[in-house]
């Protein structure tokens, strides 16, 4: 009996290491949850890539905020040709009293316009923190790679900016009422 309780017990920590790579599988393969890597050979291809004037691509980009951010594109669409390098900016507002920290995550219609999408230089490479009220504007560098097939005329290039980590004060200010509107007693806190 006992000998069977110490299998499932390693079967079970086996399975929770074995979570962190699966995660991270289905996460690439959805494009969920990841940072978005900077293309490492996207300068390189820019430099070596040749300009398609004959074909032209319709770029829409669109955005999707939550929390204290206001964000938009300068334009809403933009026409490329195919190996050209390209610059948007956008505009990220942060509208509250406090400074707050966030994370742009893309997504591309259709979807595998994604690996023909290549970014020099995004904002959405790392977080970015803004000061109480502040605006500031990012740019966005990229190539539609040449190679992207014909069939495809449009990319939809969507972020979505998620507020991320709050400031332990307002972390701390909010404790109090987050619990005690729980029905905690205010010594459940560990005040």
């Amino acid at each position: 009996m006992f000998g069977k309780l110490v299998v499932i017990a390693a079967v079970m920590f086996g399975f929770g290491f074995a979570m962190i790579p699966i995660y991270r599988a289905i996460c690439e393969v959805t494009g969920v949850g990841l940072l978005t890597p900077k293309d490492k050979q996207a300068e390189d291809f820019a430099r070596n890539t040749q300009v398609d004037q004959t074909r032209k691509v319709v770029v829409e980009f669109d955005v999707n905020s939550h929390g204290a951010w206001r964000f938009r594109p300068e334009k809403s669409t933009m026409t490329v040709h195919p190996g050209e390098l390209v610059t948007m900016t956008y505009e990220l507002i942060n509208t509250v009293d406090r400074e707050t920290s966030g994370q742009a995550i893309p997504s591309y219609a259709p979807a595998l316009s994604a690996s023909y999408f290549r970014k020099l230089e995004c904002f959405c490479f790392q977080q970015q923190t803004l000061s109480a009220m502040e605006t500031r504007k990012f740019p966005l560098v990229f190539i539609v790679d040449p190679k992207l097939p014909k069939d495809v005329g449009t990319i939809t290039l969507s972020y979505t900016f998620f507020e991320v980590g709050k400031p332990q004060a307002l972390a701390d200010e909010l404790a109090p009422d987050a619990l005690s509107g729980a029905g905690f007693p205010v010594s459940a806190r560990g005040v």
